[in-house]
């Protein structure tokens, strides 16, 4: 049994993935956590590709590489791409706005989270996403607490904290008993 639990989440400028790690570190230290998080990005401000890489433990964290995620947020085609392989024994969440080609024959499990366009059925437009997949993310994984997983949001994006309230519950109820289903047909 793996005493660390790596989460990837890759995507495009602008989506919100590098804040999406800040806050899960920030949450996971709140819980007693050991935590590292690696980002990598383009040159480009908006629209070029990012990663960001948490790894979470109760022991030393030997290396801050997610070598085989357990989650895998995958918000863009070109990230789902890039890094699907890694993922051997965990999960896949694609946000199918934008990841609109699955490998069917990957032996993990795969769910479409549809954060962009749940945020702008919500909030008219797409900024709330990574906070929707935020409260998808704490729905399922288990070291995550989901009360202080939102208080790191309220914490770390300094407005909109009525939205991002909302657009946590949206995430967090998603998935809704289907959390269950992804847990157990790993």
């Amino acid at each position: 049994m793996s005493t660390r639990t790596e989460i990837l989440a890759s995507g495009f400028g602008g989506q919100g993935v590098v804040r999406l790690g800040q806050i899960l570190g920030e949450a996971a230290v709140k819980q007693g956590y050991r935590v590292s998080m690696l980002k990598s990005h383009g040159t480009e401000m908006r629209g070029g590709y990012v990663r960001s890489q948490i790894v979470l433990s109760k022991e030393p964290i030997d290396s801050p590489m997610v070598e085989s995620p357990n989650y895998f947020v995958a918000l863009s085609l070109a990230a789902y791409k890039a890094f699907k392989h890694l993922v051997k024994d965990g999960i896949i969440l694609y946000d199918p706005a934008f990841v609109v080609e699955i490998d069917k024959g990957l032996a993990c499990v795969q769910r479409p989270v549809p954060a962009k366009d749940t945020s702008v059925e919500n909030f008219g437009r797409p900024v709330f996403a990574n906070t929707i997949m935020l409260g998808v993310l704490s729905s399922i994984v288990g070291e995550l607490d989901p009360d202080i997983v939102l208080e790191s949001i309220l914490h770390v994006i300094p407005k909109y904290h009525e939205e991002n309230k909302r657009a946590f519950e949206i995430g967090y109820a998603l998935l809704g008993k289907s959390a269950d289903e992804v847990l157990h047909k790993r």
